[in-house]
């Protein structure tokens, strides 16, 4: 890689006083990249006393080396190898598919099985362990390799590029900043626009409600659009359209950076109707014949080398045929949504392609187009959902259940995911999906090149064998920008990836990426010189590991002739099998990876891992009107237990309306609120059932505290129990909630004082619901009621739990 680049700095020195109006010599001298920032060239002070009579120094710029192209990331979310039309997959993506027939299919790129992993790694050339991302920021440990926060160490390709006279955006999905940063109290380190870009547009997390997401602009929440119509993915593609356009008219020679990563195609599936409404009929087939079609299509397309077989489906998928009739229709609508989100986001895409293309700047900007941050997911289970977040609570959906909203999926009334059988199909030809990292149908996904200035192939497959982390070192070669040794002040932890720019111009040059570690959640395997040795620890839809992780059956394959992983050597070849599970060892203790965690659903808690909690040994929290959107990783923890909540309100003399404290919304959550002036309180369990304690009597004009009382039955997580509403201590109403879930309300609402916005708590009003009175302030307090309360609140749950509370 080039270790200098173009830009050179004007050094002045120092003026004789007799030669006050002669130009002072010049000496130019070459720029060290290495080190970041470039520092301003020191001056002499001036002996001139009159400004006239001075030749002043020339402007200071940091400019990109000469010709340096634009580059732009696009990278789709939880779409398997198998999906997409530009690799045989039965999703139709136009913008991808002309990418690729203008630049380069790469068949053999490798992802880390999960998403901020992948994204770590895929932003900063270094392995997601040595980022502290060895799983999803939300669940986050003490561990090296885990913190969820990365090092300054590990500068990101943003922060590189900006420092080298580059324009950085970034639009969409942010899935790499600690869940307990993401609140106005920071530390705002790892927040995108402290990361490197100048521009963020998106969504803190691991996804959002398309119809009704919590968007960030920078630092500072978007207030929730009132189109009806709104869609993110029409939304970000817009936004991303106009800064690059901004760029473009006023600093056309300044190359541009942008990171483009949308929430789809990760779970909840949303899209307009008249999408899914291409894909009617075509998925009657089934996954078991899907898998077959692609197969066949990708080996005419020469992305799968012809002889391929398909590898063998994991026994939990039920074959296609064995399903009954409501089952099939279904499911085949679960995939026709998907499909229907697939094309959508790539047709988008094409917008922002185009927008590129009419300011001339297509032909050198550097387009990596990867299709999918991991395999397909196979979170939806066995069934799909309704809901996603009935997974994160352990509650199972039936058929009927989701057959209860078929005409609403993909709707903002859902928050859907499909079968794990499509997640299977949609790895084709591979057995396993998303988290499993020990397999290809886990960590192989498609990936696109294009930049006609520099790639003159077209249409070409690519096979060398590379990995996430290539990304970075083939930008830096393209750019001729060196990879820096100190970013900040810190000096940083060598790239690990290897750049993939010698395969532009040759198809057979052997890849110099020859060994590659994987893991996740105990899923691991090692790649070295093409073999791959892994093993299946759990499966994403099994709620508990097969066995302990030193009782792990691993398995043995030889990728340079079994494509799809389908025969395993294992017990042919244990030789082999040794001498590479001692080399995952090696790996895994040189790239941060022990001590090895398998721990899933348990880490989202912050208590049982020790990881920072903001809420940490508190009991107490108050709020005060207008704080929105703080999510449930910033705010008090009131599942599994009693809890108070006492709201001081000012009311008007024409009455109040309105919500007082809110959290999450549609999919699960609870709201206080005044509804025609009256107290009420209602608990929305996973958009299932909803359970309303409302007041009979309207709030009088003047200052009132409201309190409600919860007391929680017990004797496990998720468990029900009574709920009380007081008005300036007087019991106005007492009703049974009878179930609450455990674990998690929203991966993306918030809690809201003051208003519900994004989606309702209720159907009874429509966001976002503010209040229309005052709000002093409202404390919410986790305690053991039985040896706090009134007698007269006593007595009235006895009553009360003696009859069923209202229910809406």
């Amino acid at each position: 890689m080039t270790a200098v680049a173009a830009l050179s700095l004007v050094v002045l020195l120092p003026i004789p006083a007799n030669a006050q109006q002669v130009a002072p010599p010049e000496v130019v001298l070459p720029t060290d990249r290495t080190v970041l920032p470039i520092p301003e060239p020191a001056h002499p002070h001036s002996t001139v006393f009159d400004a006239r009579n001075a030749t002043p120094p020339p402007r200071f710029e940091v400019k990109a080396p000469a010709s340096a192209p634009n580059v732009l990331i696009v990278l789709i979310d939880d779409m398997g190898f198998g999906q997409s039309s530009a690799f045989g997959g039965p999703i139709r993506m136009p913008t991808v598919e002309k990418l690729a027939n203008e630049g380069l299919r790469y068949n053999e790129f490798h992802t880390t099985a999960l998403c901020s992993p992948t994204r770590s790694a895929l932003l900063s050339g270094r392995n997601h362990h040595m980022n502290n991302f060895g799983s999803i920021a939300e669940t986050a440990t003490t561990f090296p390799g885990q913190t969820g926060q990365r090092p300054n160490s590990v500068a990101t390709v943003a922060e590189m590029l900006r420092l080298n006279g580059y324009s950085t955006a970034h639009f969409g999905k942010n899935h790499e900043t600690a869940a307990w940063e993401v609140s106005p109290s920071g530390p705002t380190d790892r927040w995108p626009t402290r990361q490197g870009f100048d521009k963020f547009y998106g969504f803190m997390g691991g996804e959002t409600n398309q119809w009704a997401p919590l968007i960030y602009d920078g630092m500072t929440q978007v207030e929730p659009s009132k189109d009806p119509n709104y869609n993110f993915m029409t939304d970000m593609t817009d936004k991303a359209i106009d800064w690059m356009q901004y760029q473009k008219s006023l600093t056309p020679d300044k190359p541009f950076f942008m990171y483009f990563a949308p929430g789809a195609t990760h779970a909840p599936h949303h899209v307009p109707k008249e999408w899914i409404a291409k894909y009617k009929g075509k998925f009657d087939q089934g996954w078991d014949k899907l898998r077959e079609e692609t197969l066949a299509r990708q080996i005419k397309l020469g992305v799968v080398p012809a002889g391929t077989k398909l590898a063998p489906k994991p026994e939990a998928i039920k074959d296609w045929a064995a399903l009954d009739p409501d089952e099939k229709k279904l499911f085949a609508r679960q995939m026709e949504v998907f499909a229907g989100f697939g094309e959508y986001a790539d047709t988008e895409i094409g917008r922002l392609i185009d927008a590129i293309k009419a300011t001339g700047q297509l032909d050198n900007t550097l387009v990596f187009y990867i299709v999918g941050d991991n395999g397909a997911s196979a979170e939806g289970g066995m069934n799909g959902l309704f809901n996603e977040m009935t997974y994160f609570n352990g509650v199972q959906e039936s058929v009927q259940d989701i057959l209860n909203h078929y005409d609403d999926l993909g709707s903002r009334m859902t928050y859907s995911h499909y079968a794990a059988g499509w997640a299977v199909a949609g790895d084709t030809p591979f057995t396993w999906t998303k988290q499993v990292a020990s397999s290809y149908g886990g960590t192989r996904n498609g990936m696109v090149i294009h930049w006609p200035n520099g790639i003159a192939a077209k249409g070409e497959v690519r096979s060398q064998w590379h990995h996430v982390i290539d990304i970075v070192p083939t930008i830096l070669e393209a750019t001729k920008i060196p990879e820096p040794k100190s970013v900040n002040g810190t000096v940083q932890t060598p790239i690990e990836g290897v750049s993939m720019a010698y395969s532009f111009a040759n198809a057979t040059a052997p890849s110099p990426h020859t060994t590659q570690y994987f893991e996740i959640f105990g899923n691991r395997a090692i790649y070295s010189d093409g073999w791959l040795a892994g093993t299946i620890h759990r499966a994403a839809w099994e709620t508990k590991n097969r066995r302990p992780l030193e009782q792990d059956i691993w398995e043995l394959y030889d990728t340079r002739t079994d494509f799809s992983l389908a025969n395993d050597l294992a017990a042919k070849n244990p030789d082999k099998l040794k001498e590479l599970q001692d080399l995952f060892l090696k790996e895994a203790v040189k790239y941060s990876v022990l001590p090895l965690d398998d721990r899933t659903l348990e880490r989202l808690n912050a208590a049982l891992v020790g990881r920072p909690d903001l809420m940490a040994g508190r009991t107490s929290l108050t709020v005060h009107e207008g704080m929105l959107g703080m999510s449930e990783n910033v705010f008090i923890n009131v599942k599994n237990r009693s809890h108070t909540i006492t709201a001081d309100v000012d009311i008007p003399k024409a009455g109040a309306n309105g919500a007082i404290l809110a959290q999450a919304g549609r999919f699960g959550g609870w709201s206080l609120y005044l509804k025609d002036g009256k107290p009420t309180y209602t608990y929305n369990f996973l958009g299932l059932q909803r359970f309303t304690i409302a007041a009979q009597q309207a709030l009088t004009a003047g200052k009132s505290t409201i309190r409600f009382e919860f007391l929680y039955d017990g004797g496990g997580i998720g468990k029900g129990g009574v709920g009380t509403l007081l008005v300036n201590g007087k019991t106005v109403a007492s009703g049974r909630i009878d179930r609450t879930q455990c674990c998690g309300f929203s991966a993306d609402e918030g809690a809201d004082v003051g208003a519900d916005e994004g989606t309702p708590v209720t159907e009874a009003y429509k966001v976002p619901f503010k209040f229309s009175g005052k709000i002093g302030q409202v404390t919410i307090e986790l305690k053991d009621m039985k040896r706090a309360d009134s007698e007269e609140a006593v007595e009235a749950r006895k009553a009360a739990a003696l009859k069923k509370g209202l229910s809406d």
